[in-house]
């Protein structure tokens, strides 16, 4: 039967024009995967705290290098890090060694407070000191000084080069200036004076005081000596400048300084009234910030003792903690704090979540305080947890400024503490934390409320980890895959990183047990871990 439009039933169509095919209408609500960080920490319905481990970033788009990222982040309100890496105030990390090669190498190091009001002071000071544009108070000598005394001193300072003054001190009339080539090869150093064989003033070159550092630089290049002094028109020394700080200069293009070009330095200090004295005699050495050292930061101790010190010093940067609830946190901002000091019971030496079940899971705290203080322009550190660059990333990725390290650093050649070997030949250096007994016994006690007790608790343990070499080694193998993850992430800054996490495009998701075990290495027989070559 033929239908009315001329066409069988039931026929093929012969037509040869290719068929339109739909195209599925995808939206861009379809397309996005994980979970905004507000999903996973601030629904009520979840009761339970995640730490770094648990939570995966989802990978965004590139269209960066890798060395485009910047790493730039925040201290405090006023303390901008080129790396956002801070070392702990712990006695087997960080003292001014430390603290040098960190802020080298653009962090800070923070010294801790297990020394007299005195040590912790010329640690300040031997930071502040070390590398500068201009050094305002270098050590100077007089003429008859022997070389046998000349090498005492320099044991002692670790300074190799000295200007000779009329009476060994600054504002005094310059004579000339002594170096290692001066004196290595004089044989009886008991007996020549030090004004035998200096360089004189007449065969010096000199700047006059007012020089630009500039002008400075460009007269040390061009007359290739290693000190220029600058003078008075009378021939008083009031400064002086050396060669091998325009070398470390160069080395070191990120180092983090203060405006007079010396390297900046943090240190910690306790809650009790002695460590007034502490912070005062700090803060004439020149230290950039405190940190006020506590387990647990939300005591009416605290309190005080940051009021007092932004009453006393109000340009003073103060770091308190530490803190892991928003309540803490209000507290502690309140009383004027310039940063804060995030996580409880998470260090790989600490047991104070297992001793005083107290704390938070580091994910959790870091996420929720980080998101509270940025009303106040308050960052936070991230402190504990962190055995890896991706935990760095994560703790920036839940808006952490900077991450505190201890057991990250532990180990490298910096630290203090003397290397000693295994019986099996590995390499290790003694780490504990500020709550085990043996640092109790050294003054920590504070730090956990606990100075005038009989019986002290201990919140952490002692042990050992393995030599990681040196800071200036290690710190960039660190910041190289900090970049990595943030390109990864789609990330160029940590201000963008920030951007993202606030506004929802930063997706994360949690990992199942069997996940975290995926993510790591797995499935072979052995093998050997090299962190960069």
């Amino acid at each position: 039967m033929t239908a009315m439009n001329g066409k069988t039933n039931g026929a093929k169509d012969r037509s040869r024009s290719p068929k339109k095919e739909l195209k599925p209408v995808i939206n861009d609500a379809d397309l996005v995967d994980g979970h905004s960080a507000s999903d996973i920490f601030e629904d009520k319905n979840i009761k339970v705290g995640y730490t770094y481990d648990d939570l995966i970033c989802m990978p965004g788009h590139i269209d960066f290098g890798v060395g485009d990222v910047q790493l730039h982040g925040n201290f405090t309100r006023n303390i901008r890090l080129k790396v956002p890496i801070v070392s702990s105030p712990m006695d087997t990390v960080t003292e001014a060694r430390m603290a040098i090669a960190l802020a080298l190498e653009g962090g800070i190091g923070v010294i801790h407070t297990n020394l007299s009001i005195a040590d912790q002071v010329s640690e300040v000071i031997k930071v502040k000191k070390y590398e500068s544009g201009f050094i305002f108070s270098p050590i100077c000598i007089i003429p008859n000084m022997t070389l046998e005394e000349l090498d005492i001193l320099r044991q002692k300072s670790g300074f190799s080069g000295f200007p000779v003054t009329t009476d060994g001190q600054m504002e005094s009339t310059l004579l000339g200036l002594v170096t290692r080539r001066d004196s290595d090869f004089v044989q009886d150093r008991r007996n020549v004076l030090v004004s035998q064989i200096m360089t004189k003033f007449s065969d010096l070159v000199c700047a006059y005081e007012g020089v630009n550092l500039q002008d400075a630089n460009r007269i040390l290049k061009e007359s290739k000596k290693g000190k220029l002094p600058v003078i008075t028109q009378d021939k008083r020394l009031v400064s002086l400048m050396s060669r091998a700080d325009l070398q470390k200069n160069a080395d070191y293009p990120h180092a983090t300084k203060d405006g007079s070009k010396h390297l900046m330095v943090a240190a910690a200090v306790g809650t009790r009234p002695a460590d007034r004295d502490r912070v005062r005699a700090l803060v004439q050495a020149g230290v950039d910030a405190v940190i006020v050292d506590s387990s647990q930061g939300d005591s009416v101790f605290q309190h005080e003792m940051v009021r007092w010190m932004k009453t006393e010093f109000p340009e003073l940067q103060v770091v308190a903690g530490n803190v892991v609830t928003k309540r803490q946190a209000k507290n502690l901002i309140d009383c004027g704090a310039d940063a804060l000091r995030v996580g409880m019971g998470i260090g790989s030496i600490c047991t104070t979540q297992e001793v005083c079940a107290c704390g938070r899971a580091q994910a959790s705290a870091v996420y929720n305080i980080a998101k509270y203080a940025r009303q106040f322009g308050v960052p936070i550190l991230a402190d504990g947890g962190i055995s890896s660059p991706g935990h760095i990333v994560k703790a920036l990725s839940l808006g952490a400024g900077a991450a505190m390290c201890g057991s990250l650093l532990a180990g490298t050649e910096e630290t203090p503490g003397e290397y000693f070997y295994a019986d099996n030949g590995v390499r290790l250096k003694r780490y504990r934390g500020m709550g085990s007994i043996d640092a109790m016994k050294k003054g920590s006690d504070d730090r956990y409320f606990g100075a005038n007790t009989a019986l002290k608790v201990a919140q952490g343990v002692s042990g050992t980890v393995q030599d990681k070499g040196s800071v200036h080694r290690y710190i960039p193998y660190l910041t190289q895959g900090i970049r990595h993850g943030m390109q990864d992430i789609g990330a160029s800054s940590i201000d963008m990183l920030r951007q993202k996490l606030y506004d929802g495009s930063l997706r994360f998701e949690l990992r199942s047990p069997a996940a975290q075990r995926e993510g790591g290495v797995h499935g072979l027989h052995s093998f050997e871990r090299k962190l960069f070559s």
